[in-house]
């Protein structure tokens, strides 16, 4: 990828499998970091050389707060994969889950300062529409925006980008609704230059296949007591709404994985999602309208407000609050 260090972190309750194996041997081959983060099915043997794999047990065993509080069965287990790679000196930290095949170009460099075709004071724009003619959206956008008219696509400019969306092909990470009832398999067109949301323009990224540059370390926090098919979504628009402040733009770019989707319910997914579609929008109201402060060193501040406003709408728990706290506690022991 680069000379600067890199880490990839996945979680997976899976045995070692194609992708797995992919991303071992990719990450052996240009010297990066693979944290894999399991949970309480996680095959108790596990063994993939090029891949550290963290079960529950060694999991208890590290210096984090927050290893002993977060719940298990959980998707936001990956936060401690994160931790790990921070603690071990990561500068770039790169995940994706146990069904996405990384293509070659998935390897290459990535770059935090880009020319990219950044779309301001747009409000919702679905930049999957800048990849494809089909009418296609990403998981998280509103409902209520999808017949909006798309805005053309910005002259490019030069964006600094500390969070990169990669898109997958075959079958892109969208919502129940299109699964249900839009075309699959499908692959994006490639774009020769990435498009970006700048301040005051909204769309959902995902876990999938993302790229977090150091001063954007915070903001790779999974909320762990909501919905599980929100918990990366949800993320997304928290940072999304910080880097406004921090005239960060957050890159969306042509596709370097392609999933073989593991098997899902999408009658239990639509249901899981249910709590989004119905408050994805007014969410995302309630974040813009927060005062909060610019500079990296007001982050965790930020991340308090903005996850308040989560647990005032009743769509996170109150225990996620100690979970944020030990978050922030451990990242503040790294830094």
């Amino acid at each position: 990828m680069s000379s600067t260090r890199t880490a990839l972190v996945i979680t997976s309750i899976s045995a070692p499998n194609a992708v797995l194996r992919s991303f071992a041997e990719g990450c052996t081959a240009h010297g990066i970091d693979f944290i894999l983060i399991g949970d309480r099915p996680s095959p108790k043997d596990f063994s993939l050389g090029g891949c550290d794999f963290w079960g529950l047990d060694r999991q208890k065993t590290m210096p984090f707060q927050l290893a002993a509080l977060l719940p298990e069965r959980h998707y936001g287990r990956k936060n401690l994969g994160y931790l790990e790679a921070i603690r071990r000196g990561a500068e770039v930290i790169v995940e994706s889950d146990d069904d996405n095949f990384p293509r070659e170009e998935f390897w290459g460099p990535r770059n935090r300062k880009q020319q990219a075709s950044s779309f301001v004071d747009t409000g919702w724009v679905n930049l999957y529409r800048a990849f494809s003619t089909e009418p296609i959206w990403p998981r998280g956008f509103p409902l209520e925006n999808l017949q909006h008219v798309v805005p053309d696509v910005p002259t490019a400019i030069s964006v600094d980008v500390p969070i990169q969306q990669g898109l997958a092909d075959a079958n892109p990470d969208v919502d129940a609704i299109y699964r249900l009832t839009g075309k699959l398999p499908l692959d994006f067109d490639q774009r020769e230059v990435p498009v970006s949301l700048g301040k005051g323009a909204w769309c959902p990224f995902n876990s999938q296949n993302t790229t977090f540059f150091s001063e954007a370390f915070a903001l790779l926090y999974l909320p762990s007591y909501c919905s599980f098919r929100m918990t990366d979504i949800w993320r997304s628009y928290v940072a999304v709404r910080i880097c406004w402040e921090n005239g960060w733009d957050v890159l969306f770019h042509n596709a370097t994985v392609w999933q073989e989707r593991n098997a899902h319910n999408l009658m239990k997914d639509f249901a899981d999602e249910l709590i989004g579609y119905q408050n994805n929008k007014a969410i995302c109201e309630k974040l813009q309208a927060l005062s909060l402060k610019p500079g990296v060193e007001h982050i965790g501040d930020n991340m308090r407000a903005c996850y308040a406003e989560f647990i005032a709408m009743g769509l996170v728990g109150e225990a996620e609050r100690p979970l944020l706290e030990a978050w922030l506690t451990d990242l503040g022991a790294l830094s």
